[in-house]
């Protein structure tokens, strides 16, 4: 449980600093009643968790790190037994981390710092100088003497899904990562074909095809989507060249979907036309029936050095873009264009339908879209501790908006004669709303509920300058206000349907109100919390929200964690979003991280068969000595890897 040297940015400080310690199923102890619909289930979350992190001073971003999955398993004998807890945490044993391990010498991470590439005062020649480190220690790991060779720079340290069998750790910069449930041992990379470490792995390409730039098209969306119907997989790959972002579909084993006629071909590695430069995407939406794309001003582009410009570069003139298409025809895109803004998370996605009378059928008029606006990119840049740049041209007056993070309702009207119009785009609250979750049976749906995080001391704004705590988590009933906004509309974009803040809604003494909030004790906070239902619930809320909390009064008075500080997994009452009914007491602290999910006792029991788990190598095999030629070798491998580490 011994926390590692910390770093002067804000976001490996504090409870956001990694730990060293890793630990197999653990029974915990718990306080309340744990609810005996977890039996057999497992809730875990990922994040970044830096494995060399012994420079200290280096650039860091909450962004980066190794990725570290942490779960709670709820054991039970049978679904009447008695539910016990226990604690696991693992790390994602990608090729990076493989490679950094086996290398003592590396003593700060192998990729660059996404705050190296995000800040504006990064020169040219540093950045150069980082991705050159980059791509040495990478050809390095292939020569002779590597005990790993990173063919994948991925390090899967952002969400984890579920899918046919399969549960994936996902990030930006590869394809997803399976691993194994409940002990969260890693198995091997899923490439949309096949999947390394299982049996009789069927052979194909995979995402990204072929060619020279396969290795870039195969990097897959951190938020693949799976259809709680079809069960299929869909994905975006976003990438530097031409056509920048592609898709792909992936149908589950011995399942054909009852939404695509039998002769449509297949949708792999297929080009979504419109996107005219690299962005920084890393969401979409995605329908029963259409699929959702963010060209969004936030550009992702190397060639923006060539500019005199960062690589992450946020224009807050140009316009956002939303290409809206059939789930299966991406060449059907049609573009809806609005006032420049940064979404890094949707909440969900559904269409509308209204009546033909001539026809007497249902034709689908709209596209609706709840997702979390920022009116900046400065999260991209206070996530590193740094300082947004201030834009080099102006904005028009009248579309200055003040810096906030709240969930938006969008419409995009599919009308006949081509028109492309946003019907509708505004806020449903003026509260601050990230990391949001939905009741999974729900998704691409109508749904009624929405949860997720916020910050009950500050305005997002004021928080954006320090490190993002969350010590509230949100229920919005997403129905009421919308129908309340279509009612009453409010003004388009800089509107709210709901003005009232934070400490208002916690003083409503409405049993109806459409905004419920779950305040964290003093000191306490909150990461993203995830919904899991009830079996014999009737209605959509009936169900807990599972979150790690962590008590920052365990702080050292230098504001580091002391080394015994812990963390508990609160287990809260949706329905009325004010009772903990349980507390499972952690045996270590987990870190503030990203997204988690919850995978049920089925999805554990239909796990697909391993025939082999990706494993640290032994230390016999890391020190045996070898012919003089491969001692020599050795030797001035090290003081290579010391000059870059």
């Amino acid at each position: 449980m011994e926390a590692m040297a910390c770093l002067g940015g804000s976001h490996h400080t504090r409870n956001f600093a990694p730990i060293q310690h890793i630990q197999p199923l653990t029974p915990c102890s718990y306080t309340g009643i744990l609810p005996p619909d977890l039996a057999g289930g497992e809730y875990v979350r990922n994040g970044g968790n830096p494995v060399a992190n012994e420079s200290l001073g280096r650039d860091a971003h909450w962004f980066d790190g190794d990725g570290m999955l942490t779960g709670v398993s709820f054991r039970s004998e049978d679904e009447k037994g008695a539910v016990e807890p226990e604690f696991v945490n693992q790390y994602v044993l990608t090729d990076v981390f493989l490679s950094t391990v086996t290398s003592p010498a590396i003593r700060t991470p192998i990729l660059p710092s996404i705050a190296t590439l995000v800040n504006p005062l990064s020169s040219l020649l540093t950045i150069t100088l980082r991705i050159l480190r980059t791509l040495l220690l990478v050809l390095l790991s292939h020569l002779p003497g590597s005990e790993q060779a990173i063919k994948k720079i991925s390090v899967a340290n952002t969400a984890v899904v579920y899918h046919d069998g399969r549960a994936l750790a996902t990030c930006e910069s590869g394809p997803p990562m399976r691993i194994s449930l409940p002990g969260l041992e890693t198995v091997g990379w899923f490439t949309g074909e096949h999947c390394e470490g299982e049996p009789h792995a069927a052979t194909g390409l995979g995402f990204g095809g072929g060619g020279p730039l396969a290795f870039f098209r195969e990097w897959t969306t951190a938020h693949p989507r799976v259809d709680p119907q079809t069960k299929e997989l869909l994905l975006f790959h976003s990438t530097f060249a031409p056509p920048y972002v592609q898709y792909s579909i992936v149908a589950p084993q011995k399942y054909k979907s009852s939404h695509r006629d039998s002769g449509s071909t297949k949708v792999f590695n297929t080009a979504v036309p419109g996107v005219r430069s690299a962005k920084m995407m890393h969401d979409f939406g995605v329908s029963k029936t259409h699929t959702i794309i963010m060209d969004l001003p936030l550009s992702l582009d190397p060639l923006n050095l060539a500019k005199n410009k960062p690589v992450v570069a946020y224009d807050p003139t140009c316009r956002s873009r939303f290409g809206v298409f059939p789930r299966y025809q991406p060449e059907r895109i049609r573009w809806f264009e609005t006032r420049a803004c940064c979404i890094f998370h949707t909440a969900n996605s559904w269409h509308s339908s209204v009546s033909d009378p001539i026809s007497e059928t249902e034709r689908i008029d709209s596209i609706n879209m709840l997702a979390c606006r920022l009116t900046s990119a400065s999260l991209v840049f206070s996530a590193g501790a740094l300082a947004a740049p201030v834009p080099t041209a102006s904005v028009p007056a009248h579309e200055r908006e003040e810096e906030q993070c709240r969930l938006y309702y969008y419409n995009f009207h599919l009308q006949d004669d081509g028109a492309n119009t946003i019907k509708h785009q505004w806020a449903l609250s003026s509260i601050p709303f990230e990391f949001p979750s939905i009741r999974d049976s729900n998704l691409m749906s109508a749904a009624k509920y929405i949860y997720g995080c916020s910050v009950s001391d500050s305005s997002f704004g004021a928080a954006l300058g320090r490190a993002v705590k969350m010590n509230a988590l949100v229920k919005v009933d997403v129905e009421t206000l919308i129908a309340r906004g279509k009612q009453n509309p409010p003004i388009p974009i800089s509107g709210c349907v709901d003005n009232r803040s934070i400490s208002e809604i916690l003083g409503s003494e409405d049993v109806n109100d459409p905004i419920k909030i779950f305040k964290m004790p003093e000191g306490w906070y909150a990461q993203e919390a995830k919904f899991v239902p009830r079996q014999d619930g009737l209605d959509e809320d009936d169900g807990w929200l599972l979150s790690y909390v962590f008590d920052e009064s365990q702080l050292q008075d230098d504001g580091e964690c002391r080394p015994d500080a812990t963390s508990e997994l609160w287990i809260i009452e949706a329905k009325s979003m004010t009772n903990v009914v349980a507390r499972v007491h952690l045996p270590q602290r987990v870190p503030y991280g990203l997204h988690g999910n919850w995978f049920s006792r089925d999805d554990i029991q239909n796990q697909r068969p391993i025939d082999r788990l990706r494993s640290l190598p032994s230390d016999e095999a890391t020190t045996r000595p070898g012919p003089p030629i491969a001692q020599v070798w050795r030797a001035l491998r090290g003081i290579i890897e010391s000059t870059l580490a």
